[in-house]
């Protein structure tokens, strides 16, 4: 049987390497995935053509700026999901008595 911690139980906080680190560690992963799926399918170059034209980029640029734009959203992903699991105790305090 799982003991529930009783009201007054209020979960220790991470240290901060720790809380980046379980956001960007991840995302990191997700983002490789993503950026292998994209590169089967599309070119950088083709799609520089469709898009900005007139912007010289290199294939290996095209790639490199399509891995950190999933970076940045599969870390705001992992932001958000950070943002909705921390516990409740630090937040949902008792309101003061009135006076």
């Amino acid at each position: 049987m799982s003991h529930v911690p009783g009201p007054g139980f209020d979960h220790p906080p991470r240290p901060m390497a720790q809380r980046v680190g379980a956001i960007l560690w991840p995302s990191f992963f997700a983002a490789a995935v993503a950026t292998m799926v994209f590169s089967a399918f599309v070119d950088p170059l083709m799609l520089r053509d469709i898009t900005f034209p007139d912007v010289e980029i290199s294939r290996s640029l095209g790639y490199s700026i399509a891995f950190f734009m999933f970076w940045v959203a599969t870390a705001a992903s992992s932001l958000f999901t950070w943002i909705l699991l921390r516990p409740a105790s630090r937040f949902n305090k008792a309101l003061p008595p009135d006076r």
